[in-house]
């Protein structure tokens, strides 16, 4: 058996592990989004420790295009906060979702 040959079955599970390795973390940045949405929607109280690293996540994975305060989609009047975080954190979420996909697809080729 030549070496190359055991390098020729190695390479493919590397490459997808490692698609599933992004799909997770793409998917795990997702969830964040979501669950900060839910929280601003519920109006959770953020002096509780748990419900500020959520919501400080998902700032941090907003891609700053989809930041609740200054997003893509910026409401006004009543509720324009909840409106915000939910259409812009979704819309952030989606694009994550989006991304870890296709990367999987290019990775585990």
């Amino acid at each position: 058996m030549t070496e190359g040959n055991g390098l020729d079955r190695r390479v493919p599970r590397v490459r997808q592990r490692l698609g599933l390795l992004v799909w997770l973390v793409c998917a795990t940045c997702a969830l964040v989004l979501a669950l900060g949405a839910l929280l601003v929607a519920l109006e959770a109280d953020q002096r509780l420790v748990l419900v500020d690293a959520v919501t400080s996540g998902a700032a941090m994975v907003d891609l700053a295009v989809f930041d609740a305060g200054s997003g893509v989609v910026q409401f006004t009047g009543e509720d324009a906060a909840v409106k915000n975080a939910l259409v812009n954190w979704g819309l952030a979420a989606a694009v994550w979702l989006l991304l870890g996909r296709l990367l999987d697809g290019l990775l585990s080729r």
